[in-house]
């Protein structure tokens, strides 16, 4: 099991209210990731479920359990930090096995968990060196594999995986993938790529909890709409939005059709990024209305200065009122 459920959780310090009361529901085996800018409060929230911080109101549940008031050795939870937090005198094998030996497991299922754990991480070959000798991503590994070997009802993700590269990220994955992670990061791009849920947050609020589709393809809100995706959504406010009755639009820039002949937005090239098989192109509209970003297929030719016509397409343009909000 490893089912997390907050309701009315809120935490202040001093007079300043980093997290304002929310309620949240992970489920057993998800993987979710709380992603937003940088003070938005991601961080904090992981350490209140993780018991590193107390709520200054409202109740955590784990498994069905009241955890609010447990310590944190107590709510069976595993975190990793993005510092590594390994002992420097320690062997590799010896830094992953440290919780397994505090628990007072005997030495020969130590060893086998350390191993197994080991073989997920590509660590192996790096059990009897110490920290000193590792890169930064072998030591991030080191952390992560000592989480691991507790076989915890649920990991706390503080930005760990940045470190490893895809194919072992990927792995790591597939292996504990029946338990419930929670992941903090800034990189919307990872969560996009990782996550089963995300929760969006902006200054201690959560703006929308969703699926990567459900989040990039009905955004709640603009700031949802600006944050999730890239390259980022377009926003166009003014006339143009005024004609689709809205405050402002959205087009994402694979949704906006690109012609060198005719289209409803006349704008001139800035800048050309070529991908390969994408080009994104850095429009800039006529009359100072703004610059677009166009993602196209990757043989269009286009140059700075060139002028270009762009046809949104009408299924694919979101609507937001002035408060911001989405509308239906």
């Amino acid at each position: 099991m490893g089912q997390i459920q907050l309701n009315k959780v809120s935490k202040s310090f001093g007079d300043v209210e980093v997290i304002r009361p929310l309620d949240l529901e992970i489920s057993d085996g998800e993987f979710v990731v709380f992603v937003g800018p940088s003070g938005c409060g991601k961080s904090t929230l992981l350490r209140l479920i993780a018991g590193l911080e107390d709520v200054t109101s409202g109740r955590i549940e784990i498994d069905g359990s009241d955890a609010t008031a447990l310590p944190p050795a107590r709510r069976r939870l595993a975190m990793v930090f993005q510092s590594y937090a390994l002992y420097p005198h320690m062997s590799v094998r010896k830094n992953i096995a440290f919780p397994l030996r505090m628990a007072g497991l005997g030495k020969d299922e130590q060893m086998r968990k350390v191993e197994a754990a080991a073989k997920v991480l590509n660590l192996t070959d790096y059990l009897d060196r110490r920290p000193g000798q590792l890169s930064g991503g072998q030591r991030q590994r080191v952390a992560i594999g000592r989480a691991i070997v507790r076989e915890p009802t649920a990991f706390l993700f503080d930005e760990p995986l940045s470190n490893l590269d895809a194919a072992l990220r990927v792995n790591m994955r597939l292996e504990i993938s029946a338990t419930t992670m929670v992941y903090v990061t800034h990189d919307q791009v990872e969560a996009m790529t990782m996550a089963d849920k995300i929760v969006v947050l902006q200054d201690g609020v959560i703006e929308q909890v969703g699926s990567p589709l459900e989040l990039y393809s009905a955004p709640r809100n603009r700031f949802v709409a600006a944050f999730i995706g890239s390259p980022k959504m377009n926003l166009i406010d003014g006339e143009e939005a005024a004609g689709h009755g809205a405050h402002s639009i959205g087009i994402r820039p694979e949704h906006l059709a690109i012609s060198a002949t005719e289209g409803a937005w006349r704008g001139a090239v800035g800048v050309a990024e070529y991908l390969g098989s994408d080009t994104y192109l850095y429009v800039h509209l006529a009359d100072g209305r703004g610059t677009l970003t166009v993602r196209t297929d990757g043989e269009f030719d286009a140059r700075h200065g060139d002028t270009v016509y762009l046809n949104p397409d009408p299924e694919k343009i979101h609507r937001f009122d002035a408060a911001g909000l989405r509308i239906a």
